[in-house]
């Protein structure tokens, strides 16, 4: 099977003109009371008959995001919430899940206040509800959207069976930093790859929009905007680049959701050109819905509009105002719009009209209960073929960074020591924004192991907690903290090590060490975990480092030490179970890194689709003076973009064009041949990458434009073929056109990102 994807699934919209930022209120205001956004006539008269009946605080309240939960991703909670609820102050609630709770609070709303207005009900599904599937970061390594949407679907009509009508996904920000946490929940670096599985994501989460049943939901595309380029890695904080740099590095994704439909978007945190992004109406208005016609709502953050104070931009009872007139509908959380608005009334029945637009499409007004089922809930949630989908997603995900003999797979005969903090571990499978995950119902790796192999072939030894100082990273935290002395540990494992013919270490990074508020300086292997490596690494065992993480870790030491390497990030609910598959064989490892390795944190932000400058580093050998590079190691990545191993090997042919030269309407054609020429069935993913050679403004080194996975049996071989056309061409210039210029480019084919084909040709006039 072969599954193709270029930039022509992609945008390809010109945009000729950029609209100039304004700091005059008014200006930004009167943007925002132009035409409706939404064309439906029959839509447009239901809200417009019941926004005359409504007054302006009840208007207010369905600008109103409430939680009432226990699930907090901030430090505010709200009080008071059936009082506010019953006085109309309320248009949607946060965290609240569970059919028989979202049931009762749907009724206050629609049988106990003036208008009957139903709620919405939304809730962090980023990678599952009660299934939990790879996180989003692993789902993009394995380079297959379909599989995706597959993952997005079923997480859905869990949610919808609970009762959930809103979820608060796809995380589409591109991140470059390992640093940041939350690349755990994004696609990678790639804005190619990210706006695929923005797409992908929006057409799980959505299908084709029309909400005819109640099995699909509002998506809300996340964060907008930048915020995956938080300085220094940094939650939080500001996002500091140039619109050259927006328009062709990070917007694309966030372009694609919105292409794709997706019905709604939540403002970032970060200040984007000296404006949090909360109160910023160049990016809300002139950005999302002047030049990409987005016709949904936008909702804040947690607390975002209230924190603009702590930015500096107003006072606390006058951001509500900065928010609302940027474009910014739903207020989350921080009760700012409902309790500081005054005499905003265009502007506020411009966000209500939206929101209830957005309540109608899903079919709220004729079923309010359309979600609350009792009967759904009980039968799609965690299902035994939705933990199958999740072990399959699972196995695809994986890659292989090192496998030094084939020491992978395991021929089964040998006895086995496993090792490590997260040997035995069940919560920390299931990564971070696990929604409503069970551990409890989660394998551990050793279980699985067991269960496979039985338990007299398995020696187990924790050997190590996470850090020694369990206090340097307190979202580190493991489960349960083995009180035992170092020592007292490492003579275990070395114990069990010893008698064993190979050693299985799971460690790397728990599922808290890496997502919201989780920013790291240091991305090595924690100092416990490697110490006891070391020690093993004397003992003259092979070595397989089962490594669990969230983001790219500098892993330098463990790949010159260690004899084979599967990242096999955070899996999911059944993580286990397609570990030990992919160990022994069953499963052959495709996946291939989306975001690069550096050898230290030094290196970071490190990307591959980045620019040459006037003095690069070429053909030279580091350490080269006065040219691009460090002095104290190479500049190479540990692992690049696009980097995998597999079981099996594949043979890649010469590359061939169609033609050395190109007009706007044609086509040429790239191809190569790829062979299997191992001994297993593999999947290997054929990279399309082109280099605008000669530019008014300074182009990457390379960028991604299309990728094959292509299944291949042991022997087979196959031509796979990608067309290049004149769209894959364009870019935004210094001024913001989107053009493509006349001129050399180059077309290069392979593996990854550095193991490629390279071949010429020119666009002609």
């Amino acid at each position: 099977m072969m599954i193709r994807y270029t930039l022509a699934l992609l945008l390809a919209l010109f945009v000729s003109q950029m609209f100039g930022e304004t700091t005059n209120e008014v200006s930004h205001c009167n943007y925002l009371l132009r035409e409706n956004d939404v064309t439906d006539d029959a839509a447009n008269r239901f809200v417009s008959k019941l926004m005359s009946k409504m007054t302006y605080e009840e208007k207010l309240g369905q600008l109103n995001l409430l939680t009432q939960s226990d699930f907090v991703t901030g430090e505010a909670r709200n009080h008071g919430f059936e009082t506010k609820l019953k006085q109309g102050r309320v248009g949607g609630v946060l965290n609240m899940v569970g059919v028989a709770k979202i049931r009762e609070a749907q009724r206050v709303a629609v049988e106990e206040t003036r208008l009957g207005i139903p709620l919405l009900f939304g809730f962090d599904v980023i990678h599952g509800y009660k299934t939990i599937f790879p996180i989003p970061l692993a789902m993009s390594a394995s380079w297959h959207p379909e599989a995706v949407v597959d993952a997005a679907s079923i997480a859905t009509l869990e949610a919808a069976s609970a009762g959930l009508n809103w979820v608060f996904s796809p995380m589409v920000d591109i991140c470059r930093d390992g640093r940041w946490g939350r690349i755990a929940e994004g696609s990678g670096e790639d804005p190619f790859l990210g706006s695929v599985m923005a797409r992908a994501m929006v057409r799980g989460i959505q299908g084709d929009a029309t909400f005819s049943g109640n099995d699909k939901v509002l998506a809300c595309m996340k964060h907008f905007a930048l915020y995956g380029a938080a300085e220094a890695g940094l939650d939080y904080t500001k996002a500091d680049m140039s619109r050259h740099t927006m328009y062709n590095d990070y917007f694309p994704p966030y372009r694609a959701a919105v292409e794709a439909g997706v019905a709604s978007v939540m403002a970032s945190f970060n200040d984007v050109e000296g404006l949090p992004a909360t109160g910023n109406s160049w990016l809300m208005n002139d950005v999302l819905r002047e030049q990409w016609g987005f016709g949904g709502f936008v909702v804040s953050d947690f607390t975002g509009v209230s924190e603009m104070a702590f930015h500096g931009i107003a006072r606390s009872d006058s951001v509500a105002g900065v928010a609302l007139c940027a474009g910014v509908d739903m207020d989350m959380v921080s009760e700012r719009y409902v309790n500081t608005l005054k005499g905003r009334e265009q502007l506020v029945d411009k966000a209500c009209r939206r929101i209830l637009l957005a309540k109608y499409r899903l079919g709220l007004f004729d079923d309010p209960y359309k979600y609350c089922d009792p009967e759904r809930e009980r039968q799609n949630i965690y299902k035994e073929e939705n933990l199958e989908k999740a072990c399959q997603m699972a196995k695809e995900t994986f890659v292989l960074l090192k496998n030094k003999d084939r020491v992978l797979p395991l021929k089964g005969g040998e006895r086995v020591a496993l090792i490590g903090p997260l040997a035995d571990s069940h919560g920390e499978l299931l990564g971070n924004w696990c929604a409503r995950g069970d551990w409890r119902q989660t394998p551990s790796l050793r279980e699985a192991l067991e269960g496979r192999l039985g338990k007299e072939k398995i020696a187990y030894a924790k050997g190590c907690n996470i850090y020694y100082d369990m206090q340097l990273n307190r979202n580190a935290y493991y489960p349960e903290i083995d009180k035992r002395s170092v020592d007292e540990m490492m003579r275990e494992a070395d114990s069990v090590a010893r008698n064993a013919d190979v050693i299985v270490v799971a460690m790397g990074e728990t599922a808290n060490m890496s997502g919201e508020s989780a920013s790291r300086s240091n991305l090595d292997m924690p100092d416990a975990q490697r110490d006891l490596l070391k020690r093993l690494a004397t003992i003259g065992k092979p070595i397989v480092l089962v490594l669990f993480n969230g983001r790219p870790m500098s892993i330098k030491w463990e790949k010159d030490n260690l004899d084979a390497i599967l990242d096999v990030w955070f899996g999911g609910s059944r993580a286990a179970e397609a570990i030990v598959s992919t160990l022994y064989g069953e499963n052959n490892p495709s996946g291939k890194l989306t975001v690069t390795f550096p050898q230290t944190v030094g290196q970071e932000p490190m990307y591959y689709n980045h620019k040459t400058s006037g003095r690069p580093l070429g053909n030279a050998q580091w350490f080269s003076k006065y040219r691009v590079n460090y002095i104290d190691i190479s500049p190479e990545p540990l692992y690049p973009f696009g980097y995998g191993l597999s079981y099996t090997d594949f043979e890649y042919g010469p590359v061939s064009l169609s033609s050395d030269s190109m007009l706007r309407g044609d086509t040429l054609r790239v191809s190569v041949r790829v062979k299997n020429t191992g001994r297993y069935d593999g999947v290997e993913i054929v990279q399309l990458y082109l280099r605008d050679v000669i530019s008014k403004a300074t182009r990457p080194v390379k960028e991604l434009k299309g990728f094959e996975r292509v299944a291949l049996k042991a022997g087979e071989e196959r031509e796979v073929s990608f067309p290049i056309i004149y769209d894959m061409l364009k870019y935004y210039d210094y001024n913001l056109n989107y053009v493509a210029e006349p001129g050399d480019f180059e077309v290069m084919v392979g593996r990854n990102s550095v193991d490629l084909q390279t071949l010429k040709f020119k666009l002609l006039e």
